[in-house]
């Protein structure tokens, strides 16, 4: 059996890739062996799971990118899943070959109107992955999101409008996604980390349903 492959990417910096691709990965451990990919330059990845000590170290596999094509069929019989967590840009190619060759590629998105109009581009983008790979899925995922913040309760409608549908599930903001960042762990890993898990849990059951 080959692993399924995740692609987390997004054309705009602090989208919050990283915190997605590093909480799915440790979600996705409670049902198989998981990698994450670090194809990210700035290297968010590999320095997150490198703080985790004792109880609380990251449970997945991580690795640095060395060759994309290669690391993924190096070790998709190995893993049942594999997490990549892409760079911020399309400059190298990286992320459109990442996505050439996921099964799913998870695109968050803050609410604002900046990470709208990257959305746009993004779009773009997973339509020519597509012609390469027709069988990728695409979804956006609201991340940051404030349930009294108005411009937040409208991006699922602004959303609907685009290309990419939006999962009904995403990720609120809390400060404890940034602690188990600092602890090098995710939030199933450490305290007053169950609401967050229960999200994370919420968009793996969505994308990938039992």
């Amino acid at each position: 059996m080959t692993a399924t492959v995740i692609s987390i990417a997004n054309l705009k910096g602090g989208s919050g890739k990283t915190t997605l691709a590093m909480n799915l990965a440790a979600g996705l451990c409670k049902q198989g062996r998981t990698l994450v990919i670090d194809a990210d330059p700035q290297g968010s990845a590999t320095q997150w799971a490198s703080l985790g000590v004792n109880g609380s170290a990251y449970p997945a596999s991580v690795i640095a990118v060395g060759n994309l094509v290669r690391d993924v069929r190096n070790f998709q019989q190995d893993y049942r899943y594999i997490v990549i967590d892409c760079p911020p840009s399309l400059e190298g190619q990286v992320a459109q070959v990442s996505m050439t060759l996921s099964d799913q590629v998870l695109i968050p998105v803050l609410p604002s109107p900046m990470d709208l109009w990257a959305s746009v581009r993004m779009a773009k983008a997973v339509q020519n992955a597509k012609f390469d790979n027709p069988r990728l899925k695409a979804w956006l995922v609201l991340n940051q999101v404030e349930a009294r913040n108005s411009l937040s309760r409208s991006m699922q409608e602004a959303l609907a409008e685009f290309e990419i549908p939006a999962l009904q599930n995403g990720v609120q903001r809390r400060a404890i996604y940034r602690s188990a960042a600092l602890e090098g762990s995710s939030v199933f890993g450490v305290g007053r980390g169950k609401q967050a898990a229960a999200e994370i849990d919420a968009i793996i059951n969505e994308v990938l349903p039992q």
